[in-house]
């Protein structure tokens, strides 16, 4: 099976996140997209003290519509930091037989530098890079992280290729400028988040009272 594979706090998961996975999927001739909430985010604090479960059930809502996607709680049965190659790792194991495509965002593309062992994740998943706005792939292999550019080769105008077999797909597809941030404030002051959220999780927001100051 070919599994993509989209992380992030999901607090709360929104339309992008959706379209991301969508776009990633059809690029790549994927069989699935799991969707991973991070349990315990490496790089910065959780906004707003929501759980893991809560961003896990606005997870599970938001995807039941589509059978192309399915969710993952891997990250909430183990402890620490949730570091993607230890995530990969763990993935690795349970999934031998599957070809792992990790789908991030042109932004975590160009911060790949300061992630946890970020050149242990090459030869564990081929990745898949949406590009955001303002965060432009111009020259794909200048913008890798200077210590791994020789394990690259550029193979087409989109494609990278890494001397373990994984490649980097850049995909240049919808770009909706949604932040899970951008709706955490809206809610905060008491604005419209529809139309940005499936509807399903601004009932799910409202009912849990998330989000307020």
């Amino acid at each position: 099976m070919k599994l993509g594979l989209l992380g992030g706090t999901f607090n709360p998961i929104h339309l992008a996140h959706l379209r991301i996975a969508e776009e990633a999927r059809e690029a790549a001739s994927l069989d699935q997209v799991l969707f991973i909430p991070t349990a315990d985010p490496p790089h910065k604090p959780l906004a707003g003290d929501v759980s893991f479960e809560l961003r896990a059930a606005m997870v599970q809502q938001a995807i039941a519509d589509n059978p192309a996607f399915g969710f993952s709680d891997i990250e909430a049965r183990r402890s620490g930091k949730s570091y993607t190659v230890d995530t990969l790792t763990a993935l690795r194991a349970e999934r031998p037989g599957d070809e792992l495509y990790f789908i991030i965002g042109s932004d975590s593309f160009l911060e790949l530098g300061l992630w946890h062992r970020y050149a242990a994740i090459f030869p564990l998943a081929s990745l898949i890079v949406l590009e955001r706005p303002e965060k432009e792939i111009t020259e794909p292999l200048q913008q890798l992280p200077e210590t791994v550019r020789d394990q690259f080769l550029h193979e087409a105008d989109n494609l990278l290729r890494h001397s373990s077999g994984t490649s980097i797909r850049f995909v240049i597809g919808t770009r909706l400028d949604i932040s899970s941030s951008q709706l955490r404030e809206r809610v905060a002051r008491h604005q419209s988040i529809r139309y940005l959220v499936p509807p399903e999780i601004e009932s799910f927001i409202t009912q849990k009272g998330l989000y307020q100051p």
